[in-house]
């Protein structure tokens, strides 16, 4: 739940939703302390386990600081403790009276209890208590001589650990292990035996179980543990001749060979007394988790050989042994509760916390530490006549009494407690300390002494680290002066803090003097919590707010027109050129387009390529002037328009009369107001060399309109030999010229070229099997129609052209354009649609969708330019195809799209946030600063300012389809358009809603950036993001620096300002960047976490930039490769090595400085001078990368911002830099693409990992061959690149080799390995 990171906002949410709120005891005493829950809030408190309120204990924490400080002052809740026990402390004398009234005091609460335990018998059961003595161990040389073995071999393996060059404190922690391994040996061979022992060693030596969670030991650390429990396991397998195997019988016979001890002796026959209970369930409490896990081997083994009852531990993770898992501690207990298990061996876990079964029989092997543990355990036998049994040895008088006094313990707390119940509760005494702390006057948030040290703590845990560094205080006192001095982590906003006072609390006056300073800083919040948890929680709130996908689609305004057109209009005409470079048998006519609205001079004068079939055709757009229209006029451009159009897009003829139907009735609707596409594409022509309307052409569609309106004559008389017949009836010859018709017997529409002489009804036609037959007996045989004017000359026609998109991309070029390829026709199975139009206006028409498709995008993005720069003063003329790349997307599968542009904005974003950052707030650490950019950059942010700028309706997303592209004038139910109002003088129009996610929003965004930075430079982009909500300001605001150091004394200047070509002017920035947060040093205030921080997004920008214009004419997405190429960790670390700067890093890190030495030789070794970026196979410490990052901040500071001494220093470090003819991709990314594209099947990777080693590996199946590797390194990401690369030549090698064998056989083949890298 993350209820430790819970902020204010989050606390009162769940305290208006619930009455009732369970937690422990710690959380309730934190949001105590930082104000989130104020105890007047609080009606009843409910303390479970009452007896622990004593002391530090939060329970203690959260009377004494908050509720008696508040007794008579303010409302405080009702109390109520609960407990078995009164006393949590071991047995004192023969009176609890003072602890009793000490926990009434503090609780303000007075005992409620019954009178004696008869009472409490009537409701409940108490088991028998017997004492089962056991006889002591005499003294057996046997098991002195092991003891003293053990001990020698620990010493053996900690003399050899100390002739290695280890770090001292590695070295001291791993000897206090060894040390910790073989008393645990020690102890079993003293307390349970030598088959216990060595059952020990082998449980402990198992492979698959980390037995000792003491935290990840290298390679040394777990070669001398296991070499120890090799060694121990070894010794003691000497003197059991029968191997592990464990019987009575054997025991018994070897009683002189210690096997068990006479207390495990007693266990084991004590409990076989019992095998005549029915559905035993019995517990057995130890004290030692080793204890439990020996017992339960011995117990298994054992008592199921005699009573066929199977045991097993269970373990808490309050030991250095391995914890349990929740789970695995559940299963057990199911286990126990449904029989299958008989037998638990436990330590306190279970003495409270988990349910289980109610117990037959209850063990205490080991002694109860207090007496509350007696109690709790005691009461885990509650069957009826169940037995508790106490373990004691025998003439041990202490132990005896002890346990005799636990007996009793419970009837004297009710007799103590009954005694005294008229007593009232007393004034709970503070002493000086308690009244030592500090409160934030506006939160009232409190820290006192004791909670101050955890504060501290915690703060510093939240400070950045890395592998080879965890920050915390280090506490330094002075007894000579009495005084305290904490020093914190570099990326610490204060460095230290000295304090005197009493011995007994320096450290905690220390620390909350630090509370003091950091609150003062901001460090810490008025709620007294960590800068960063509250960022934290800022960015986790704004995440979860969410993101309605149901986006508006936006139609531009100028292509919209409103109500019925019944006047005469002026139209803008703008002249299209269409330009095709290739040829072709049908020419490509120029068009017109008129609209009521000038467009944009940019947006008018444009120019774009179209990609079809053969080539390319190009489209010129320019202003030619206006033209006024009648309404007869504006009409009939609209029918001709709509069904030429129409039947382009639909090749439907029933369609399109039900269009044509609806524009009638639409017509004679006058009075209808609506909004629609309202534009015309009309032919032109040449006459004399000047542009006009073609009009012929348009007059084309009378004939339909006609039809439609029921004005069309049918005639049915030959008039002459001029004529003839049709399915419209008798027509002139002249209207079969150059038509369009319909044949109903297939539902075909086919562009009639004209009459073929001498050809009719009875002429030959040669059939795909070579047969000659009439068409008169085709069509009767074929169709069963029989032709009655079998003399009328045949038509030639072809089938229409099909409107396509002709935008897109890598479209399958041929020869030459479209033929004149022709079917014969008889004009009787004809129905004329339109006449007379050509062929070539058909074919110029089949392109109009995809160009006024880019005219809307080019006026899509000219609004959006407009609505942005109204907002500006400053007049900021970017290109209109600039914005439109920016708003395009990859799915739109066109030459152009925003990715290129969304690399450069991102680079920008994060450069220019990060800068601001940097500067504004100088006191914040990296992990704070990375926060508050990501809140800033973060997709999520990125796309609700888009949401709020209302940027997502213009976004185009989908691929072109013709098939649903709407036709100007068509009806106002199939495309209805609604006006929406960005301001009183500008509107859009939104046809409905489209899914669009918000991470194309917020690509869209930083696409903008980009387009505006690239089109108009860095002001701009700043202007962009202003109007955006993303205010930045490039100040040359002085960087404050505490830094009274000398650089000279720390780091060679003149051979870095030599190696970086660079002079700096305060060469302590040189000092910090070079300083690893391990080096702490009072001269040295801070680390270069946050120099890291502001060269990681200057180099990022620098060479996204430098990409970005030195390869102009790439396609959209090499940028994103070569930048993803270019700027990384081993790019950074590889360079880094080359040029020496590991030399120079201040550290003090053992470790650090071994993997540092230890890459450095393996580099140098074995890697060549090609073997750069995704090529090298080294794992490197990203320390090498931080370095050359936290020099380019250094520069950018120490230069005044200046990025091109940034690049000016750092990029001849660098290297070259991949260009799209060096550019390799990523081993990862390349297999997987090269799986998709060929759909080879790759498996899951299998993965594992232990003690700084990570195992992957990868399977591919191609063509029924397995490619696998398996690779081993020391981090998951080079394993992956390792074993990517394998699998990647395996698969190379394969293709290659079936690609050769194929042309050996003949097979022609596509050589699949020339697409293994990208071209």
């Amino acid at each position: 739940m993350g209820v430790d990171f819970w902020n204010a906002a989050t606390w009162n949410q769940e305290l208006e939703k619930h009455e009732v709120l369970v937690m422990t005891p710690q959380i309730l005493l934190d949001a105590l302390s930082h104000t989130y829950i104020k105890l007047d809030m609080i009606e009843v408190l409910i303390f479970d386990e009452c007896h622990k309120a004593r002391r530090k204990h939060p329970y203690a924490g959260i009377m004494k600081d908050f509720y008696h400080r508040q007794l008579h002052t303010n409302k405080v809740p009702r109390i109520l403790g609960m407990t078995a026990s009164l006393i949590n402390a071991k047995v004192k004398g023969c009176s609890y009276w003072k602890d009793i009234k000490d926990l009434e005091n503090i609780m303000n609460s007075k005992v409620y209890t019954c009178v004696s335990e008869e009472v409490l018998a009537q409701y409940i059961t108490f088991p028998n208590a017997k004492i089962q003595f056991y006889d002591a161990d005499a003294p057996n040389t046997l098991q002195s001589h092991l003891i003293q073995g053990v001990s020698n071999l620990s010493k053996k393996r900690i003399c050899a650990l100390r002739d290695m060059a280890i770090e001292h404190t590695r070295d001291e922690s791993l000897s206090n292990k060894l040390n910790k391994l073989s008393s645990t040996f020690r102890f079993c061979l003293e307390e349970l035996g030598l088959w216990p022992t060595l059952k020990a060693a082998e449980i402990l030596s198992s492979q698959q179980t980390d037995i000792f969670s003491w935290g990840t030991l290298d390679a040394r650390g777990e070669s001398a543990i296991k070499g120890l429990n090799a060694d121990v396991l070894k010794k003691l397998s000497s003197y059991i001749p029968y191997g592990s195997d464990l019987s009575m019988s054997n025991v018994k016979a070897n009683m002189d060979a210690r096997l068990l001890t006479s207390k495990v002796l007693c266990l084991v026959e004590s409990i076989l007394r019992y095998r005549n209970v029915e559905d035993l369930r019995c517990i057995v409490f130890v004290e030692r988790v080793i204890t439990a896990m020996v017992l339960e081997a011995i117990l298994d083994n054992l008592l199921f050989e005699v009573g066929g009852w199977r045991t097993k531990y269970i373990a808490g993770n309050q030991s250095a042994l391995k914890s349990q898992s929740r789970n695995e501690q559940n299963k057990i207990v199911q286990e126990f509760r449904s029989g299958t298990v008989q037998i638990l061996v436990a330590t306190s876990i279970l003495e409270e916390g988990l349910d289980v079964q109610s117990c037959n029989l209850v063990v205490r092997f080991d002694p109860s530490v207090n007496v509350c543990s007696f109690i709790q355990s005691r009461g885990r036998a509650r069957r009826q006549n169940s037995d508790f049994l106490l373990m004691v040895e025998r003439g041990n008088d202490s132990e005896l009494a002890r346990v005799q006094k636990y007996l009793s313990s419970g009837e004297v707390m009710r007799k103590e407690s009954l005694d005294h119940s008229s007593i009232p509760c007393e004034p709970v005494t503070y002493d000086e300390y308690d009244e030592i702390f500090y409160r934030v006057p506006s939160t009232g948030a409190v820290v006192t002494l004791s909670t101050s040290v955890n504060l501290i703590y915690f703060y510093c845990s939240r400070l950045p680290s890395d592998g080879y560094f965890k920050p915390y205080p280090r506490c330094t006192i002075d007894e000579a002066t009495g005084t305290c001095t904490l020093q914190l982590p570099n990326s610490c906003p204060i460095q230290s803090v000295t304090v005197a006072g009493d011995k007994k609390i320096l450290k905690q006056l220390a620390c909350l003097e630090a509370c003091k300073k950091l609150h003062a800083m901001k460090a810490l919040t008025d709620s007294l919590v960590p800068d960063i948890v509250a960022e934290e929680c800022l960015t986790q709130e704004f995440d979860k707010e969410p993101y309605d996908d149901s986006q508006a689609n936006y139609i531009p305004p100028e292509l919209v027109g409103t109500g019925p057109r019944s006047s005469p209009a002026v139209y803008y005409c703008y002249f299209m050129e269409l330009k095709p470079d290739f040829y072709s048998d049908i020419p490509v006519h120029d068009l017109v387009l008129a609209l009521k609205t000038e467009l944009d001079s940019d947006v008018g004068n444009m120019h774009f390529n179209m990609n079809v079939e053969w080539g390319t055709i190009s489209v010129r757009m320019k202003y030619s002037g206006r033209l006024s229209l009648t309404c007869e006029q504006v009409l009939i451009c609209d029918w001709f328009q709509l069904a030429t159009l129409s039947i382009l897009r639909d090749h439907d003829y029933n369609k399109l009369m039900e269009t044509l139907e609806g524009l009638k009735k639409w017509e004679k609707n006058e009075n209808g107001h609506f909004s629609r596409y309202d534009y015309l594409v009309l032919p032109c022509r040449w006459p004399s060399g000047r542009m006009s309307i073609d009009w012929n052409s348009i007059s084309s569609v009378s004939f339909l309109k006609n039809e439609v309106q029921g004005s069309l004559a049918n005639c049915n008389n030959r008039c002459g030999l001029s004529h003839v017949y049709t399915k419209n009836g008798y027509v002139h010859c002249s209207l079969l010229e150059k038509c369009l018709v319909y044949t109903p017997h297939n539902g075909y529409i086919y562009c009639v070229l004209g009459f073929l002489d001498g050809m009719d009804g009875n002429s030959l036609m040669r059939r795909r099997d070579d047969e000659l037959i009439t068409y008169k007996s085709y069509y009767k045989t074929r169709h069963g129609i029989d032709l009655h004017f079998d003399e009328q000359p045949l038509l030639s026609g072809r089938q229409v052209f099909r409107a396509q998109n002709y935008l897109r991309i890598c479209r399958a070029r041929r020869e030459k354009g479209p033929s004149g390829a022709s079917v014969e026709l008889p004009p009787e199975l004809c129905v004329i649609i339109m006449s007379p139009i050509s062929v070539a206006t058909l074919h110029s028409f089949s392109f109009v969708p995809s160009i006024m498709h880019r005219v809307e995008s080019l006026l899509l993005s000219a609004n959006l330019r407009r609505t942005i720069v109204d907002d500006h003063k400053q007049n900021l003329m970017i290109p209109v195809n600039k914005v439109l790349e920016a708003i395009t997307t990859k799915r739109c599968q066109e030459e152009s799209h925003l990715e290129s542009l969304e690399t450069l904005g991102d680079s920008f974003l994060k450069y220019a946030v990060g800068q601001q950052l940097f500067i504004q707030h100088q006191n914040n650490h990296e992990g704070l600063l990375s926060i508050k950019k990501d809140r800033i950059v973060s997709n999520a942010a990125l796309c609700k300012l888009g949401c709020q700028r209302k940027i997502a309706g213009f976004i185009r997303d989908e691929c072109f389809d013709p098939k649903s592209w709407t036709i100007p004038g068509d009806l106002p139910e199939n495309c209805t358009l609604e006006a929406e109002f960005f301001s009183t003088l500008r509107k859009m129009y939104t046809r409905g809603t489209r899914k669009i996610k918000g991470k194309r929003v917020a690509d869209v965004v930083e696409a903008l950036i980009g387009a505006f930075l690239s089109a108009c430079g860095e002001a701009a982009a700043l202007l962009f993001m202003k109007w955006l909500g993303v205010e930045v300001e490039f100040s040359c605001r002085a960087y404050q620096r505490n830094f009274p150091v000398q650089p000279h004394m720390h780091v060679n200047v003149r051979d870095l300002e030599s190696l970086l070509n660079y002079s700096f002017r305060d060469a302590s920035l040189l000092v910090e960047a070079l300083t690893h947060g391990s080096y702490m040093l009072p001269e040295i205030p801070r680390c270069y976490q946050r120099l890291e921080f502001l060269g990681d997004s200057v180099l990022d920008h620098l060479i996204t930039v430098h990409l970005y214009y030195k390869h102009p004419g790439m396609s959209p997405g090499w940028l994103t490769d070569l930048r993803s190429a270019s700027v990384n960790n081993d790019r950074y670390a590889q360079s880094a090595v080359r040029a020496g700067l590991h030399r120079h890093i201040l550290h003090a890190s053992q470790e650090l400085y071994r993997q540092l030495h230890e890459t450095v030789s393996k580099f140098e070794q074995s890697v060549s001078e090609t073997a750069f970026g995704w090529e090298c196979e080294i794992t490197f410490p990203k320390v090498f990368a931080d370095v050359i990052e936290s020099l380019a901040g250094a520069i950018f500071v120490d230069s005044g911002y200046n990025k091109e001494a940034v690049f000016k220093s750092i990029m001849p470090l660098l290297g070259p830099l991949e260009t799209p003819e060096t550019m390799k991709l990523h081993p990862v990314r390349e297999l997987n693409e090269l799986c998709q594209k060929h759909h080879f099947d790759k498996k899951k990777p299998v993965k594992s990992g232990a003690k700084g080693l990570y195992s992957l590996t990868l399977e591919v199946q191609a063509n029924g061959v397995i490619h696998k590797h398996t690779c081993t390194a020391s981090d998951k990401e080079t394993a992956k690149k390792i074993a990517s690369k394998a699998v990647l030549k395996s698969l190379k090698e394969s293709v290659s080799l079936e690609s050769h064998k194929r042309k050996r056989d003949g097979v022609d083949s596509v050589n699949m390995s020339s697409n293994l890298t990208k071209q």
